[in-house]
């Protein structure tokens, strides 16, 4: 079987554009929730998330490209941009564009553009009968999602296959999962992979106020997201975009790369249970955790850290660390874990592949990320989670999981290159 490794990393995160901010800001444990500036949230009873300072201007985006791409096609472009710039493979004589491909998640796509433009054309009146000049251009564009992977597409000259992957807060590591499955098919050498999403827009906020899983902490919002902690009240809404070059390890070798890391497993299952739910025992994501671990001919004593999915929901954490024990074993109480959506939020789609660039970077500097806000630990979860500092390990295998609405759990290993024996 072809092995599939990591050669490029784009960030786009609240608090943090571009790869080399993103770690400062984990390893530096700081955290990026703020009262919310993108629309009036007074109304709402969640006011508060973690919003990316993005400049489009000052990421190459003239003012026709800002009316004419969502947010979310910003970050997606932005982060894979600087993805194929740090790969080295935008026009490298290896790269055929052929057997270039993009694959990318998003929980809700372009769902902020399209609410606007609904908006705009209902004031006409019930009937639909509009002056069409009314509407976007571009309306096409926010209204099918796969727009998205199209636009990177094009923007990178990737002529292979191409396509979005929407399956919730599991929708970044799934299109990562697909990429790594069209390598080693041998469909691709190469896919720019990854998750993006601009969910903080009052469609958003109302749905989860509605189901009241957003945090109000709006009082204190640095401290808002606290995961694994007694006193938590629930996630707060993150956006942004993690996109990397996935390619073909021979193909890497052959020209030279530097890779972060293998993708030596992923893994996934549904709990087939509830919307919102978690089926009791954690089986669903024990079985991924298991099925990754298997997939990449490790054991689960060979992982030193878990990139937990860690919303920072009561039910969720609890369930997660069940999940950990269950897969894992005793091993589970012997490894650091931490989740980033401490400091950056929950960015949905974009979350597991946001995770799992920092996976990626944990391996590669030899430090694991803290978990921001972890003060009073939940006596139910009782493992490792990395309270409020980063730690120095050397990190050769992680874990890094995923878990949605719908009942989604999905599970990869990244390991340090070389690790494993050939297939």
């Amino acid at each position: 079987m072809k092995r599939v490794v990591i050669t490029g990393i784009g960030v786009v995160a609240p608090g943090a554009v571009g790869t080399k901010n993103f770690w400062d800001l984990l390893t530096i444990g700081r955290t990026a929730t703020r009262r919310i500036t993108l629309f009036d949230a007074g109304p709402y009873r969640s006011r508060i998330a973690a919003e990316v300072d993005f400049d489009p201007a000052a990421h190459g985006f003239a003012c026709a490209d800002t009316e004419r791409l969502d947010r979310v096609a910003q970050f997606a472009l932005t982060a894979a941009r600087e993805a194929v710039t740090d790969s080295g493979i935008g026009h490298h004589p290896d790269r055929d564009p052929l057997r270039t491909g993009v694959s990318l998640g998003s929980a809700i796509g372009c769902t902020t553009a399209l609410a606007t433009q609904y908006a705009l054309l209902s004031d006409f009146g019930n009937t639909w009968e509009l002056d069409h000049a009314e509407a976007a251009a571009c309306l096409y564009d926010y209204f099918v999602p796969s727009s998205l992977a199209a636009q990177i597409a094009r923007d990178c000259g990737a002529q292979g296959p191409v396509g979005l992957i929407s399956s919730g807060c599991t929708s970044g590591l799934d299109a990562i999962g697909h990429a790594t499955d069209l390598i080693r098919e041998g469909t691709a050498d190469l896919v720019v992979a990854g998750g993006a999403e601009a969910p903080i827009a009052p469609i958003a906020m109302a749905c989860f106020d509605r189901i009241r899983l957003t945090s109000a902490r709006n009082d204190d919002p640095a401290t808002a997201s606290r995961p694994f902690d007694r006193t938590r009240d629930g996630f707060v809404l993150g956006e942004g975009a993690a996109v990397l070059v996935l390619e073909e390890q021979e193909h890497a070798r052959r020209r030279g790369a530097h890779p972060y890391a293998e993708l030596s497993g992923i893994a996934a299952h549904s709990s087939a249970h509830h919307m919102t739910g978690l089926r009791p025992g954690a089986q669903e994501m024990a079985a991924a955790i298991r099925g990754a671990l298997d997939q990449a001919r490790l054991n689960p004593a060979d992982v030193d850290y878990i990139s937990a999915h860690g919303a920072g929901t009561r039910h969720n954490d609890r369930h997660e660390t069940h999940a950990f024990k269950a897969g894992l074993g005793h091993h589970a109480h012997r490894v650091p874990v931490s989740s980033i959506k401490s400091m950056i939020g929950h960015a949905l789609g974009a979350a597991g592949a946001l995770d799992l660039a920092a996976s990626a970077l944990a391996i590669r500097h030899g430090i694991v990320p803290p978990t921001a806000n972890l003060h009073e630990p939940d006596p139910t979860c009782d493992l490792d989670y990395t309270p409020l500092f980063a730690r120095e390990q050397r990190t050769s295998t992680v874990l890094s999981v995923a878990s949605g609405f719908g009942g989604f759990h999905t599970a990869a290993v990244l390991t340090r290159p070389r690790l494993r024996e050939a297939a």
